[in-house]
């Protein structure tokens, strides 16, 4: 889901992000964003969407016909404007994807996919289009219909206006730039603003989810109706829970000494705007913030299954497999086909280097390890009663000690439903729990999507 590896068109952008490094992460405190422009814009791979542009036109048979002409898989969106005191126009919608041939696609004020045109700029160029569908008041709701099949779409809701960009993606090609909730600089970084993931497809219907795996912005909840009339929800926040999470934070670095402050953005007015993933504060901020976190507990957890199991449900085929350390530096797991070093605090956050890191070749007791011991990891469950098998603790467990991912557990105490993704692993739970925040059919009415807050 993430990973963040970077590569920047200028040196003048990789300097403004190392600038920014070290006197914010020094300070354990809140950060303020500070907006700028296109050369502010630091351009990672979880910001941008790679794809065919062709300007407004796709070939179809192979003859290019408009836009418009292409396929079927109408999808309508229900927008529930919950935001209190918000006045029409206000809120916007926009939505971002790929169609069914891989071309970046975003959705046109007119109802209509918009193909934006590719550059060969180094510097990130605004895309000069009417995307933003403005939401009606307080208590309203707006329908928006997707004109056709999606892949890796978001809809993104924003209090206030968002820009989108395009860049050369330095293979070729372009890509398209989507805000970043990172970076103090972006020229999105004042706006409150967040999004649902999104794919709808012929063969595979609807898949929708709301993510926190990153960051938590504006406030975002889902319901989805099928065609038989069956109901799947995913209620999100609550309408405070920025201001609560980051309350939260603050206290944490109080209470622990590490920066959880810092995750944190305010406007310049000192409004909180959003709060960042440990993982996305690490690698766009502070590559030593947490450096040392889990330092005394990896070593308890290496030296308690030196000759005692660690059992691992894979809840596949393989069944469970045992994991002991041998007193050895490597965690090595039944029939799986390599074993695991001690992870940084980085790998354990992301879930997606070190150890965790995932590659051609691995077996499949290898790829249902990884989430599981990572989720442990996160949620601080290895060394309780019954911790010696994972996952089989329930979610009361989760985040009870210390060292934990305290940015996830503020997530989920201030879930109204306790769904929704706060690191990449976070559907790994015993068989019948499910905290993943998704919502899936493939026979999707009408996808209905809060802004503000649950309905009461």
């Amino acid at each position: 889901m993430h990973g963040l590896a970077k590569w920047t068109w200028a040196l003048a952008a990789t300097m403004i992000g190392q600038t920014l490094a070290g006197p914010i992460a020094s300070k354990h405190g809140p950060i303020r964003v500070h907006p700028g422009g296109p050369r502010d814009i630091v351009v990672t791979k979880d910001d941008t969407l790679n794809g065919t542009f062709i300007g407004g036109t796709v070939k179809v048979d192979g003859l290019l016909q408009s836009a418009s002409a292409a396929g079927t898989g109408q999808l309508p969106l229900a927008i529930v404007n919950n935001m209190a005191g918000s006045t029409d126009g206000q809120i916007n919608c926009y939505v971002a994807g790929q169609d069914t041939s891989g071309n970046v696609v975003l959705l046109a004020s007119d109802g209509t996919w918009y193909y934006p045109p590719g550059t060969t700029s180094g510097v990130p160029v605004v895309i000069d289009a009417d995307l933003a569908l403005p939401l009606g008041a307080e208590g309203s709701t707006t329908t928006i219909t997707l004109p056709d099949y999606i892949v890796s779409g978001r809809v993104y809701i924003a209090d206030g206006t968002l820009q989108f960009f395009v860049v050369t993606n330095g293979a070729g090609g372009a890509a398209l730039v989507q805000p970043s909730p990172v970076n103090p600089s972006d020229p999105n970084a004042a706006v409150n603003w967040g999004f649902v993931e999104l794919t709808n497809t012929a063969d595979g219907g609807l898949y929708a989810n709301i993510s926190y795996v990153d960051f938590v912005g504006i406030i975002l909840g889902m319901s989805l109706l099928g065609t038989d009339g069956s109901t799947q929800t995913a209620l999100g926040l609550g309408a405070d829970a920025v201001a609560q999470i980051c309350a939260a934070l603050v206290s944490q670095t109080a209470s622990d000494g590490y920066p959880w402050s810092s995750l944190c953005m305010t406007d310049s007015s000192g409004n909180y705007l959003r709060a960042l993933a440990p993982y996305d504060f690490i690698a766009d901020n502070n590559g030593d913030a947490f450096s040392d976190y889990f330092t005394d507990y990896i070593n308890s957890v290496w030296s308690t299954f030196s000759s005692s199991p660690l059992t691992v449900d894979t809840q596949t085929d393989a069944g469970e497999v045992a994991c002991t350390t041998g007193g050895s530096d490597t965690l090595t797991c039944g029939n799986d086909n390599r074993g695991y070093a001690q992870p940084s605090a980085g790998d354990i956050f992301g879930c997606n280097t070190g150890p965790f890191a995932l590659q051609s070749g691995d077996n499949a007791v290898h790829y249902a390890v990884v989430p599981r011991l990572c989720a442990a990891f996160n949620r601080g469950t290895l060394l309780l009663s019954g911790g010696d098998v994972q996952p089989g603790l329930p979610a009361t467990d989760y985040y009870t000690t210390a060292p934990s991912n305290y940015y996830s557990k503020f997530v989920h105490d201030n879930e109204v439903d306790g769904k929704g993704y706060a690191f990449s692993y976070d559907d790994v739970n015993p068989a019948g729990e499910n905290e993943s925040g998704t919502v899936s059919s493939p026979i999707a009415q009408t996808l209905t999507i809060t802004v503000g807050g649950p309905s009461s």
